[in-house]
């Protein structure tokens, strides 16, 4: 599961970034992003959603937001 299917107000654990791109990776990893942390998805939006991480709130795009297991 990813976090395009995610409920919205509901907290999930990232089980794992599904991505080839070190770029990406590294992008996600500097917003707090990687396996054990908690994410919940405050809303979805018609290109993407906004997740909390930690104590910061992000817009991340479709492409961000399927890589993103829980």
């Amino acid at each position: 599961m990813n976090l395009t299917t995610a409920k919205e107000g509901e907290e999930y654990t990232i089980r794992g970034i599904a991505t080839e791109d070190e770029e990406m990776d590294a992008f996600l990893f500097s917003l707090g992003c990687y396996s054990g942390e908690p994410i919940t998805v405050i809303s979805h939006l018609k290109g993407g959603c906004v997740v909390s991480i930690k104590d910061g709130r992000y817009t991340i795009d479709n492409l961000l937001a399927e890589a993103i297991m829980i």
